[in-house]
Order: structure tokens, then C-alpha cells, then sequence
């Protein structure tokens, strides 16, 4: 089993900037991939971010060169900084986990809330 924790949610003006951490704990031995997703109220769960084991990293076309995904191993925690920020981006963020041989991703923290005012 693996637990994922988000921090670093709030309220923030556009333009601004929020950094989100994502704190595992029991079997990170076994996490493969992470990523952040976001849900807005009325709209589907959507991929923000992913960043593979290798270190290898993705982007949603809507936050390419304004967010930054990164990974801390040794301290197992996940980051997403998040810069330029718009009201569209306004969401729970979600923090996910795909461990080995499984396909999607299958751990998922409870989420901190970003908004962002116009």
C-alpha cells in the first residue's frame, strides 16, 4: 500500500505562484510513475503532469511552460510549481501513484484546493 498526502493549496492571485507537495509513505519501493491531476467543479479529472521513475516528464498542453513537475526520491515526496498562474486553473489537485505492473494509476492522495482570482 502506498499513502500520498498534498500540501500547498490556496488562494493566490493570477499571475502568482503556488508550489504543491505530495508526501508517500508505506511501499514508495513499489511506485513506477507519479502525477498530479485536478478536478474544477462541473468538469472532468484531468492529467496536469506525470514523471516517470527514470525522470522522464509530461505536460498538459495547458500548463506547458508554466508548471513544473519534480521529484525528491530521497525524501519520497512530489513537487508541482506552478507559476504564472490563471483563474482557469482553479481545481482540487490531486496527487497519483502507478506502481509496478499496473497500467493506471491506482493511489491517490484526498487533494489540496488551488484558486486562483482574477
Amino acid at each position: 500500500q502506498v499513502q500520498l498526502v498534498e500540501s500547498g493549496g490556496g488562494l493566490v492571485q493570477a499571475g502568482g505562484s503556488l508550489r504543491l507537495s505530495c508526501a508517500a509513505s508505506g511501499k514508495t519501493f513499489s511506485i513506477n510513475a507519479m502525477a498530479w491531476y485536478r478536478q474544477a467543479p462541473g468538469k472532468e479529472r484531468e492529467l496536469v503532469a506525470g514523471i516517470r521513475s527514470g525522470g522522464s516528464t509530461s505536460y498538459a498542453d495547458s500548463v506547458k511552460g508554466r508548471f513544473t513537475i519534480s521529484r525528491d526520491n530521497a525524501k519520497n515526496t512530489l513537487y508541482l510549481q506552478m507559476d504564472s498562474l490563471k483563474p482557469e486553473d482553479t481545481a482540487m489537485y490531486y496527487c497519483a501513484a502507478r506502481t509496478y505492473l499496473t497500467t493506471s494509476y491506482n493511489c491517490w492522495g484526498q487533494g489540496t484546493q488551488v484558486t486562483v482570482s482574477s
